[in-house]
């Protein structure tokens, strides 16, 4: 057995069941060791951006990690905005990176790059594997370092002899390490707050925004009347009818700092303190107001759902959660396309247990609101604010769960840096319904541009944030990937589309002008 036989059966043997890839010259023993070892499905991208996001939304769903093949370092610097959106996340993943033969590496070829000092800033774990004899155990504490709470980036460079040198050998797993539990003083702590009658938020993030953590949560809120709120960079969230009532902090600086303004105490819950994205001129980069105090009742890493449920029974919450949200699904309005009515189609037609992939920051901004009391689903955004994130990380959801459509909710700008992920959708038969609003501008970034004081906009700065001459045709695009599309022109055709999409048992592209 070489060293790339150990790897993927160690791999497979560890519970890594899917294998994103683009793969070079130097992992050729890795794809033909893919070939051999059965229990690894193997999904090609056809640019590395893909890959590591596809994987995102695979951790993200599954709770477990999947692995990314990238080639050398030019591969992974092309993977790398997406890995940094899914360290952001904590979405577990096992990232392979090819690494030139280790006699070759002398040679200065074209390929050659400073791999580890690449992947260091977007890594949680990383080894260079030196011995086929070593390359299981290797692969072994890959996984326990991407398994470990809170979901870690485990990155793992494979140079081409390691790969190819017999001598490996399959490693069994060592234990994955359970999240410790907070110190009961910062419990009692928490307590002593919320027994203070005065405007406290709990913030939650990560795995404290499912469940069983969730519900722990609005068990807290009942017994103190704190409000739960969700951090904007959120992974994902549990939410919709029968499931606790949580608001997301606002993107835009204006709108957080006044939903935050009537709290004197804030409880953080698997989330940092909430910041503004960027730093302007004259404004606060923290989103709390001066005086409020802060509490860390449970980091990133420890044990959220056990933490919580301690503070729930301080409290003397009561075991059953009963302020819930409602049920509530409008009808699907009629008439031209205006930004609520869009929401509104998607609020009346989401199915149950759907997931969205939601990277629409300015077309999509009343989507939460407007769903809220669709039936239960999940919500997955962008985290790290790299974008380009949506449409690959539905690959990785839908391949996660294929039991549940996807909704993907995407800009024509964020779009077009990973559009080959349709392809991907395509090639695999993916139950994915992509939605993309074209504004044809960076229209975000036009309201940072005001935000920063710019001043009006000239020629040049226009051209530089807007997406037009020539227009972009989504639909033309993806049907050269193979995923059928339509254009719709009014909310009477996107229900109709949206409807067909989410029925079908592939993907589907609903192109929106705005």
């Amino acid at each position: 057995m070489n060293g790339a036989e150990s790897l993927v059966r160690t791999l497979t043997a560890g519970g890594v069941e899917v294998c994103f890839a683009n793969p070079g010259t130097s992992e050729m023993h890795f794809v033909a060791a893919l070939d051999r070892v059965a229990g690894m499905r193997c999904i090609l991208g056809l640019f590395e951006g893909v890959v590591t996001g596809a994987a995102d939304g695979y951790g993200r769903m599954a709770r477990k990690p999947a692995c990314s093949l990238l080639h050398l370092g030019p591969g992974l610097a092309n993977g790398l905005a997406n890995l940094h959106n899914a360290r952001r996340a904590r979405a577990p993943l096992i990232n392979i990176v090819g690494e030139h033969a280790t006699r070759h590496k002398r040679y200065d070829a074209p390929l050659t790059t400073d791999i580890e000092a690449i992947a260091r800033p977007y890594s949680d774990w990383l080894r260079i594997s030196a011995h086929a004899a070593d390359l299981g155990s290797d692969a072994a504490d890959a996984i326990v370092a991407a398994r470990s709470e809170p979901g870690r980036i485990a990155t793992l460079i494979l140079p081409a002899d390691v790969a190819w040198t017999e001598g490996g050998a399959v490693a069994a797993l060592p234990p994955i390490p359970s999240p410790p539990m907070p110190a009961s003083a910062t419990i009692d702590r928490a307590a002593a707050m919320l027994r203070a009658d005065l405007p406290t938020a709990i913030l939650l993030a990560g795995n404290a925004l499912l469940e069983p953590a969730l519900t722990a949560a609005g068990r807290v809120a009942e017994a103190s009347g704190a409000r739960l709120l969700a951090a904007y960079s959120m992974a994902r969230i549990e939410r919709g009818a029968g499931r606790p009532i949580v608001t997301r902090v606002p993107y835009v600086l204006e709108q957080a700092a006044a939903l935050l303004r009537e709290f004197r105490q804030l409880i953080l819950v698997g989330a940092g303190p909430p910041v503004a994205f960027f730093a302007y001129p004259d404004k606060s980069s923290a989103l709390t107001p001066e005086g409020c105090e802060t509490h860390v009742l449970a980091r990133p890493g420890e044990d959220c759902a056990a933490a919580l449920d301690a503070l729930a029974t301080i409290l003397g919450a009561s075991p059953i959660l009963r302020r819930v949200q409602d049920f509530d699904r409008p009808a699907a309005p009629s008439g031209e396309i205006t930004l609520p009515g869009l929401a509104a189609v998607v609020a009346a037609l989401l199915p149950e247990n759907c997931v969205v992939v939601d990277e629409s920051m300015t077309s999509g901004r009343g989507m939460l609101a407007a769903t809220k009391g669709a039936p239960p689903h999940d919500w997955l955004c962008n985290t790290g604010g790299s974008i380009g994130i949506a449409m690959p990380m539905a690959v990785g959801a839908a391949v996660a769960r294929p039991d549940r459509s996807v909704l993907c909710l995407s800009a024509d700008g964020s779009g077009m840096f990973t559009l080959q992920a349709l392809w991907t959708m395509a090639r695999e038969n993916l139950a994915i319904t992509t939605v993309v609003f074209a504004n044809r501008a960076y229209a975000i970034l036009k309201g940072e541009y005001a935000n920063l004081g710019g001043g009006p906009l000239g020629p040049s700065a226009t051209s530089m944030l807007e997406i037009g001459r020539p227009e972009l045709d989504w639909t033309a695009l993806a049907k050269g990937m193979g995923v059928p599309g339509v254009r719709v022109e009014s909310l009477e055709a996107f229900a109709k589309a949206l409807d067909a999409g989410l029925r079908s048992q592939g993907p589907y592209l609903i192109e929106v002008p705005l």
